[in-house]
């Protein structure tokens, strides 16, 4: 910034409703009464002392409804005049980005500022609504909210379904078969009794369709090769970010959160000083700057080459209602400070390493081209004396690898395994429709 500025932080909230009583005036229009706590009164009397002597003041606080709101409270606390203050925001703590809010100074969103007190009177309003109640049914002290009973709510209704499922004896079956006149075999599975799902709940079920399906004729019915397009993920949101966190890494959303404070909160990485890593980490939208996706795509090209790098920029739709579209997606501050360059300055700290790889290696995936997969699918017809059996089996095979050579997205077990079990699924190149098969075993 230069000189003449003098920076202060007011750690959070300024002020708040009051604790020991509801603190909304229902009847009232829902008014809110604020208070400044008693841990905050020390620095509100000096952020007011400095605002007494300062020409203009920009506030600085996160780019989201809570920072809005801090803004807002810090004027009314310090008693700032209004035509003085100004709001900045900046989604990357980077020299840059720091200058650019600077150059563009706006006034206080009041629709944003006012979103964040109705959650919050929300809040207050569920929260001591129910409270009581819970004290007086289940134990004292426990708490309710807007959120969190709800959350409960799902949780619990999830556990009564497993608690009520009752497991269910099923079986499979699978036949190896190979051409005749050959010697490589390959699996299929059953997966139609005379066009019907099979219904194989027992011993006794599976032994006389077994001992048919041994006697049966094999044809190869059908055979079908297509090309399977992978698009990358979008970039990390605050949820996905947890989430594959605590796939990939085993860090538990508080853990995540407070590695990528740090990370935004800048590290020092040498010559640059101390510098904000990655952009806001609470975010809902997948939005994109168009400097860092242009970043990207030139640091693609040049370092995987132009077959990486889709013709037209991928962009990113948010999914979310009522996302806020002004935020970006979490990313790395500069694609070019790959996870190489970063390494040496984060030894003392690991997880904020791996976590910081990860993000930079979701980023410049959603950038690049989508994987290509050939995928060849083959059905096998066999013709007992009792009953006719469909027989299936489908293998893929990487034709072009995509942005899977930077990144791949962990999946849920039951997806994991569907998936592993179809790139390792053996197919012979000389399956055709109408060839014969032999049984080999079941």
């Amino acid at each position: 910034l230069g000189k003449g500025y003098t920076v202060r932080a007011s750690v959070g909230h300024v002020r708040d409703l009051l604790r020991s009583q509801l603190s909304v005036d229902v009847e009232n229009d829902f008014t809110p009464k604020y208070r400044v706590p008693n841990e905050k009164k020390t620095v509100v009397k000096e952020l007011k002392q400095l605002a007494k002597g300062a020409a203009e003041i920009y506030l600085a606080t996160d780019p989201d409804r809570e920072g809005e709101a801090i803004a807002w409270h810090l004027i009314e606390a310090a008693a700032i005049e209004h035509k003085l203050a100004h709001r900045v925001v900046f989604h990357e703590i980077t020299e840059g980005a720091i200058n650019e809010a600077f150059s563009h100074p706006r006034a206080i969103n009041m629709d944003l500022v006012n979103a964040q007190q109705a959650r919050r009177i929300l809040d207050r309003l569920v929260g001591y609504s129910i409270s009581p109640i819970l004290w007086e049914k289940v134990r004292s002290r426990l708490t309710a909210g807007r959120v969190q009973s709800v959350a409960l709510r799902l949780v619990v209704e999830r556990e009564r379904e497993i608690d009520a499922f009752v497991p269910v004896e099923y079986w499979s079956i699978e036949a190896e078969l190979c051409p005749e006149g050959e010697k490589q075999s390959f699996v299929t599975k059953l997966a139609k009794i005379d066009d019907e799902d099979p219904e194989l709940g027992s011993a006794e079920i599976v032994v006389p369709i077994l001992e048919d399906m041994e006697k049966a004729g094999y044809i190869v019915t059908r055979v079908k090769r297509w090309e399977r397009r992978r698009k990358p993920s979008a970039p990390f949101i605050t949820s996905t970010l947890q989430q594959e966190a605590s796939r990939k890494l085993g860090f538990t959303a508080k853990r995540t959160m407070g590695l990528a404070q740090g990370l935004y909160e800048g590290q020092d990485v040498g010559e640059g000083g101390t510098t904000g890593l990655i952009t806001y980490m609470r975010t809902d939208s997948t939005n994109i700057a168009e400097v860092a996706r242009s970043e990207a795509r030139g640091y693609i090209a040049q370092r995987y080459g132009s077959d990486f790098l889709p013709k037209k920029p991928v962009e990113y739709k948010t999914k979310a209602k009522g996302a806020q579209e002004a935020h970006e997606a979490i990313r790395p501050t500069s694609v070019l400070r790959d996870p190489d360059k970063v390494k040496p300055f984060l030894k003392k700290e690991p997880a904020m390493f791996k976590l910081y790889q990860l993000i930079w290696r979701r980023f410049v995936a959603c950038q690049m081209e989508a994987a290509v997969f050939d995928t060849l699918s083959v059905e096998v017809t066999g013709k007992g004396s009792e009953h006719v059996y469909t027989l299936r089996v489908a293998g893929s095979a990487v034709k072009f690898p995509g942005f899977l050579i930077v990144y791949e997205e962990a999946k849920d077990e039951d997806k994991q395994s569907e998936e592993e079990e179809e790139m390792n699924v053996y197919i012979p190149a000389s399956v055709l429709e109408g060839q014969k098969q032999e049984l080999v075993r079941l």
